[in-house]
């Protein structure tokens, strides 16, 4: 239950009701008003701003909109006061009883506690990940993952149906690289001595690529020509890497619905299927772009090219979908690609790119808007550098992969949850510090340790009350019973407050494609229990189990209870583990 959102039902009936009775003019659109939580708690509980945004169209001032208003919200069950405040915002005041009510809603739903209809079973393509089959991935392909598991699985959440998709880049120049690499270490696993040239991948991993041909095709390939053995061993290593990287998306608790093959789409005539689509609809012509900008003259030899007309939906510039030799761009791939998961029913994509894809944002959104005919939204989340540290000191690179860290190294090190928790304490386009010996610490400073730390606390009080009360029923449909107007402590009600705001936060954070929000949301929950834990250190009044107090100490354990499923239901959106007990 978003309760704001219950609230704004609230007031647009008010409205509605102030509109019959002549008292407001009548239409008036309540669809920008909003209800959140206030800046200041002392302010209330719910804030609303309907009469900033209705006093135009009412012809009124704010504040005597407000004033109008503010009687009728009175009315409204379980609101105890309402205060108007400044040029015209409106303040309210909950009831202890709303806030009990909240707390059962809680403990009835479980984890699913926040899961919302919002998305009305929408169909929404996230696609992440899709490096390129060359080798293992790093961490900033780590990062890129995490986001986008995290924004599916939020999505789902939030009501969506979501197909989580990895393309698979097979069809370029960089897999040929990949097999020349391989058949480099196919000839040293035959015991000859081989220099790897610059341009080729030097990383040991695909030492064990080079005895698997070995095994596989013994010395077929020792003297053959490289026209002979390419797209074969092309194949294979590239399987061989898509092994590799499915392994480590598993060790890190990615999966995905679909792999699409960029070379099977370019076979299978997807790409000349799209490119005619688009000329069917007038999008394309041959013509001679400007030099890019910071060209001189003598750098740039203007020719005609088949152009895209991206400029009229929303691009810089028109773009090519040809090369010279007559091949398709890689952007012609990528149309062609957007177009079939458009046609496969997902009018709402997401791409995960890396913020190196920075230029490629404005040119598939409007490749999106004009092969859907506008009807398909295409949001880009570009996730930034991730820079390895350890006690503030840049890592060193990694033997293995030969020019970085690898993103099972860091997995092995920290574990996946905490690789997938901190991948989330910044915004996707902002920078990411990951320092080894930070994530390790435990304190405050430590986020994923914070967080699970809370969570482990509560099931801390469990074990000592199922030692202390022998017999004691710690189900949640005994604590469903709990009288919990034994919960007036200021802190105790701030923990409530803040556990009811999670239906809100999911729809929110899935509305804007960000799922660093939970993290937020997850820390700042802690905040508020371990508060609460450190008040009951001082007052003994206030620790949960109360030998002379059972009523007390049910209501206690329910309030624990609850904070318990709301950190884990959050985790789980994170794709992360809640822990009952820290090591």
């Amino acid at each position: 239950m978003n309760f704001f959102k219950s609230f704004h039902s609230e007031i647009s009936a008010i409205v509605n009701t102030l509109s019959a009775s002549g008292d407001l003019p009548e239409g008036l659109d309540t669809s920008r008003v909003t209800c959140e939580p206030p800046r200041d708690a002392s302010h209330g509980d719910v804030a609303t701003n309907a009469a900033m945004v209705l006093c135009k169209p009412a012809k009124m001032k704010p504040r005597d909109l407000a004033d109008k208003l503010a009687p009728k919200i009175a009315e409204i069950d379980h609101v105890v006061s309402v205060d108007v405040a400044g040029p015209g915002f409106i303040n309210v005041k909950l009831a202890n009883d709303f806030w009990y009510a909240r707390l059962k809603d809680v403990l009835k739903a479980g984890t699913n506690w926040g899961d919302s209809d919002m998305g009305a079973g929408q169909s929404v393509n996230v696609e992440y990940v899709s490096a390129n089959p060359t080798g293992p991935m790093h961490v900033g392909h780590g990062r890129g993952a995490v986001v986008g598991d995290a924004l599916a699985l939020l999505l789902s959440k939030a009501g969506y149906d979501v197909t989580k998709e990895y393309y698979i880049n097979d069809a370029g120049a960089q897999v040929d690289v990949l097999a020349r690499s391989a058949y480099l270490r196919y000839l040293e696993a035959h015991g000859q001595a081989i220099e790897i040239p610059e341009g080729l991948y030097p990383g040991d991993y695909l030492v064990g690529v080079g005895e698997k041909l070995k095994e596989t095709y013994g010395d077929k390939w020792l003297n053959a020509e490289e026209s002979d053995y390419l797209e074969e061993i092309k194949t294979f290593a590239i399987n061989a890497m898509m092994d590799l990287i499915r392994d480590d998306l598993a060790a890190l608790g990615v999966t995905h619905d679909v792999f699409s093959s960029e070379k099977a789409l370019v076979e299978n005539g997807g790409v000349d299927a799209a490119i005619k689509y688009l000329e069917d609809r007038g999008l394309i012509y041959t013509g001679v772009l400007e030099p890019p900008k910071g060209k001189t003259p003598e750098d740039w030899e203007p020719r005609p090219q088949l152009l895209f007309k991206a400029s009229e939906f929303g691009d810089d510039v028109d773009r090519p979908l040809k090369k010279s030799d007559g091949s398709g761009t890689y952007f012609a791939s990528d149309i062609a690609y957007h177009f079939d998961k458009f046609k496969r029913g997902s009018d709402q994509l997401i791409d995960v790119m890396g913020a190196d894809h920075g230029g490629y944002v404005k040119r598939m959104k409007a490749a999106v808007k004009a092969m859907s005919d506008g009807k398909a939204d295409l949001d880009i989340k570009l996730a930034q550098m991730v820079n390895l540290l350890e006690n503030g000191e840049p890592v060193k690179m990694s033997k293995r992969a030969g020019t970085f860290i690898t993103l099972r190294e860091v997995i092995d090190k920290v574990g996946k949850d905490v690789v997938r928790f901190i991948m989330l304490t910044r915004k996707n386009d902002a920078q990411l510090e990951f320092d080894f010996a930070k994530v390790k610490e435990q304190s405050k400073d430590n986020p994923v340790f914070y967080v699970q730390y809370a969570h482990a606390r509560c099931h801390s009080v469990f074990r000592k009350a199922e030692e202390e009360f022998e017999g004691i029923d710690l189900s949640v449909e005994n604590l469903m019973n709990a009288d919990l107007s034994h919960l007036t402590d200021e802190s105790e009600l701030a923990v409530m407050r803040f556990m009811a705001e999670w239906p809100r936060m999911v729809e929110a954070a899935a509305k804007e494609h960000e799922p660093h929000r939970i993290t937020y949301f997850l820390y700042d929950l802690a905040s508020e229990f371990h508060s609460l834990w450190n008040k009951g250190t001082g007052d003994v009044s206030l620790r949960f189990l109360h030998a002379d107090n059972p009523d007390l100490t049910k209501a206690r354990l329910a309030l624990l209870k609850a904070v318990s499923l709301v950190i884990a239901s959050g985790l789980l959106v994170l794709g992360v583990e809640p822990v009952k007990e820290l090591r």
